[in-house]
């Protein structure tokens, strides 16, 4: 973190290096101040604090060598503050700062690996998808950046899609997987539980979306519920529950669930509703990075 950057006024700078400086005086008077007064031996007393009956601690003056060991250490963090930031808004010699550091190694990296980037970045995704150098290049950035949330297999959990099933929420051509990975996603399934009236008629829609996606279903529950999701679904996942790429509204006539595909995970989807952020990736990949991974996770699912 820089020095301070989070401040408002300049006043918190002052107070932090006075603070700081009155802390390590404050320690070394305390040291001193206790280690003055010499008491013999044969006559040193004990705090009063015993254990286990006969375990007594005795009131005996520090070693001087572990004194002077404390000594050495405020000095050597006295020649820190001095070097490195720690004194509210002063920087300390060098001038250092997190910030620089990591555009350092950003710049150190981009001098590396530059010229391959810029060479991939001449390729058409689905040429570059079957490049194996690019593919390995892409699967590390995908570790690093990715794997968090859709894992490292790609298989994705629950709330975080799997991008090797060919299943895409918002798209699987080339322009639409660039564009999910740099300004990210967000996606909103609204609560529909009280617009529908009730557990039973969430669970009569629930039966409607296991007929469409060709599961086990109850007829009768299936019949109520397609008018209910004709009212209040097919607006965003079509009539024919096939979904709406161009907002994100899933397909429901397959079975790719992507909170679980139990009776409660899909009454709990319906009732409650749900909520994703993809988050946008453009602010820390550059241009080279995020072409290999859309070229990467395209072929994926190929």
């Amino acid at each position: 973190m820089d020095a301070m950057s989070d401040f408002f006024h300049d006043a918190w700078g002052v107070y932090v290096t006075v603070m700081t400086l009155a802390s390590i005086v404050a320690c070394l008077i305390l040291l001193f101040g206790f280690s003055s007064r010499r008491v013999p031996m044969d006559d040193v007393g004990t705090t009063g604090h015993v254990w286990d009956e006969d375990l007594v601690e005795r009131n005996n003056p520090l070693p001087r060598w572990w004194m002077w060991l404390f000594v050495i250490t405020v000095l050597f963090g006295l020649a820190y503050l001095a070097l490195y930031p720690g004194l509210g808004k002063f920087a300390g010699k060098y001038g250092w700062t997190s910030t620089g550091a990591y555009q350092e190694e950003q710049a150190t990296a981009a001098a590396i690996y530059g010229p391959a980037l810029e060479k991939f970045l001449k390729q058409d995704i689905p040429v570059l998808a079957g490049n194996a150098e690019a593919r390995q290049m892409g699967q590390r950035l995908f570790l690093t950046y990715c794997a968090q949330c859709h894992g490292s297999d790609a298989g994705g959990s629950p709330g975080f899609p799997n991008l090797k099933d060919g299943d895409w929420l918002h798209g699987g051509d080339p322009q639409t997987i660039r564009l999910s990975i740099s300004r990210g996603r967000e996606g909103v399934m609204p609560p529909m539980g009280a617009a529908l009236g009730g557990d039973e008629d969430v669970r009569d829609v629930m039966h409607y979306v296991f007929r469409l996606g060709g599961r086990t279903f109850d007829g009768l529950r299936a019949t109520r519920g397609k008018a209910k999701f004709d009212t209040l679904c097919a607006a965003c996942h079509k009539a024919d529950g096939t979904g709406n790429k161009s907002i994100g509204a899933p397909n429901l006539a397959d079975d790719i669930w992507l909170h679980g595909a139990s009776d409660a995970a899909i009454m709990e989807s319906i009732s409650k509703g749900r909520k994703g952020s993809m988050p946008a990736h453009e602010g820390f990949l550059d241009e080279g990075k995020v072409h290999l991974l859309t070229a990467y996770v395209y072929g994926l699912s190929r």
